[in-house]
């Protein structure tokens, strides 16, 4: 099997520890060799550039482009699929090789990725966003119409429930239908036109049920919560991660460090909504009025979670905005007081460990999966990134080339 040595750059380890220089050796899909001098069978020049580990984006849609009605109105049900091939190609050239899906795509998905039927980063999937009657993810509009942001089929179930009961046998359905994660509703949201980002949805018992049903299948749950109760009753119920986290009291920061609970801000996504509008997208006027209230309060949490200490993993909400952006999200990180060598770390080894794969993803180190992004430059100039990649390599294969 052909060894390839990647020499002559710096390499950032995914670590959080400042980039050093130094060699990689990838045989196969994993990194064999990982120093100075090191010698293989091919050679990859990265004189003036950083590695980085493949990066990882915890909270995407791939079959959403547009959140609009007109798009949910007008295309055609399968015309979703052909969108997510494009989706996965743009989140792979941005040098994510790992996504974690957090409602929409399906097992087939995930599996024309796994099986090179198309390109794109690895899937994780939550496939059904389940939620109470009412609530963030119930399609119900002001007409009486039902127009749900992702239709049910066979291999999506419709995910609206009431009551523990119910819950279980949703959460066992979806879990069938290839879920990797458990993906629920605890607060209303911007996008949906019936509630409000600080209403609290779902009880602490019926949120329990989802955990208990996710943890028999080695499965965790993720919460939709923006605001302040529902986020306290997610993290009660022992959610994995927090998604948004909008209205974070200090109670609600202190119940996360307790329960070491993660955090996935989603800083982009309200600026996303707030773009959409004004570029001409048909984007509700209550959503666009809910986005531009929350943006300044979800900053805020943000700098209270990483003052505390809170675990923050990355993620964008990419579909609300525009796939193969989800970069952008860094900065907004660091301008909530991370430090850049920790905004990386939050792209990389600590959103692999939200994952489960942290013992496989988001390092350059022996034994891990060949996943390397090639960055010209100072990889801490996090505004500059999206236009620096250079190169993209997923399992020891090179499946994005000289981007710039």
């Amino acid at each position: 099997m052909t060894r390839i040595l990647f020499t002559g750059g710096t390499i950032f380890d995914g670590s959080g520890a400042d980039p050093v220089e130094g060699d990689v050796v990838v045989e196969g899909d994993r990194i064999v060799g990982v120093g100075t001098g090191l010698d293989a069978d091919e050679s990859v020049d990265c004189s003036g550039t950083t590695l980085l580990p493949g990066l990882i984006d915890c909270h995407v849609h791939v079959v959403v482009s547009d959140v609009s009605l007109t798009s949910r109105l007008q295309d055609p049900f399968s015309y979703q699929f052909y969108l997510a091939k494009q989706n996965l190609e743009r989140t792979l050239a941005t040098g994510i090789t790992t996504v974690r899906d957090a409602s929409g795509a399906d097992l087939g998905v995930k599996l024309a990725v796994d099986n090179g039927l198309i390109a794109g980063p690895r899937m994780l999937i939550a496939i059904s966003l389940i939620s109470q009657t009412g609530g963030h993810g119930d399609g119900w509009m002001p007409s009486g119409k039902c127009v749900p942001l992702f239709e049910p089929h066979p291999g999506r179930p419709a995910a609206i429930a009431d009551g523990p009961d119910e819950l279980r046998k949703l959460a066992r359905e979806i879990l069938r239908a290839g879920a990797d994660v458990l993906k629920v509703a605890s607060t209303g949201g911007v996008l949906s036109p019936t509630d409000d980002p600080r209403h609290t949805q779902f009880t602490t018992e019926e949120l329990r049920v989802l955990v208990t049903e996710a943890a028999m299948q080695g499965r965790h749950v993720m919460a939709h919560a923006q605001g302040s109760e529902g986020i306290k009753n997610a993290v009660r119920a022992g959610v994995r991660s927090i998604e948004h986290g909008i209205y974070l009291d200090d109670e609600a920061i202190e119940l996360m460090l307790a329960n070491g609970t993660w955090l996935v801000p989603t800083l982009v996504a309200p600026v996303s909504v707030i773009r959409a509008a004004e570029a001409g997208s048909a984007v509700a006027e209550s959503a666009v009025r809910k986005a531009k209230a929350v943006l300044d309060i979800h900053h805020e949490s943000m700098r209270k979670a990483v003052d505390a200490g809170v675990r923050i993993a990355m993620g964008t909400d990419s579909g609300v905005g525009p796939h193969g952006t989800n970069l952008e999200e860094l900065p907004l990180m660091a301008a909530c007081g991370m430090k850049p060598a920790d905004v990386l770390a939050a792209t990389t080894s600590s959103a692999a460990d939200l994952l489960g794969l942290g013992d496989q993803l988001g390092r350059i180190a022996e034994g891990y999966r060949a996943d390397l992004t090639i960055v010209r430059g100072d990889a801490y100039d996090l505004a500059g990134l999206p236009t620096a990649i250079s190169q993209v390599w997923k399992d020891g294969r090179q499946v994005v080339v000289n981007k710039l």
